[in-house]
């Protein structure tokens, strides 16, 4: 049970881009196809998984036993840009289009914030390997969500008649708000 709410957590009552704000930049620029934003939000879960794992490991055998826990963020950091730089040659081989649909936004996932903040607070909650692996997964769950429902939105207003001042980024933070709205409903669930 306590597993199932850790993914919850972190997936969506603390949805990483609603909840902490965390990896906006993604979030706004490419959500606005929903078969990019899911590609996104898979490379993004990918890495967030994956760097979970070696984050605690890095943390538990590495920092902490040699009292080296002030370079806990430059590990992660390192950690994090290796797998997105595998990420991003795996997407390269295996889909040029998608590849060339992502964009800059791709090596960006590496100075992602909420994949930091996801290594982070790791250590912070104290969480074992397996907490960690579900976290990971949970947070990259609620970020793929988050940026789908986004690119969902943005698509369907293409056909909607905006006023001429909200459209385009106005819009787009109007959707991001109640989004963030909409979610800080799940805030009292699961207190994560």
């Amino acid at each position: 049970m306590e597993l199932l709410l850790i993914f919850f957590g972190a997936a969506v009552a603390n949805n990483f881009i609603l909840a902490r704000f965390l990896g906006i930049c993604p979030f706004l620029g490419v959500s606005k196809e929903v078969p990019t934003a899911f590609s996104m939000g898979m490379a993004v879960t990918f890495v967030m998984t994956t760097s979970a794992i070696v984050a605690w490991f890095v943390q538990g055998f590495v920092l902490e036993p040699l009292g080296l826990e002030f370079l806990q963020t430059m590990s992660f950091i390192l950690i994090i840009s290796s797998f997105v730089q595998l990420t991003e040659m795996a997407v390269r081989k295996i889909s040029e289009p998608l590849y060339k649909a992502l964009g800059i936004f791709l090596p960006l996932i590496t100075t992602n914030c909420a994949i930091l903040g996801l290594a982070l607070l790791i250590p912070e909650r104290g969480y074992n390997l397996i907490e960690s692996v579900i976290f990971g997964f949970g947070a990259g769950a609620g970020f793929t969500l988050a940026i789908v429902l986004m690119a969902g939105m943005r698509e369907n207003l293409k056909f909607a008649d905006v006023p001429q001042p909200f459209q385009g980024a106005p819009m787009t933070m109007i959707i991001a708000g109640l989004l963030a709205l909409a979610f800080m409903g799940f805030g009292g669930i699961v207190a994560m």
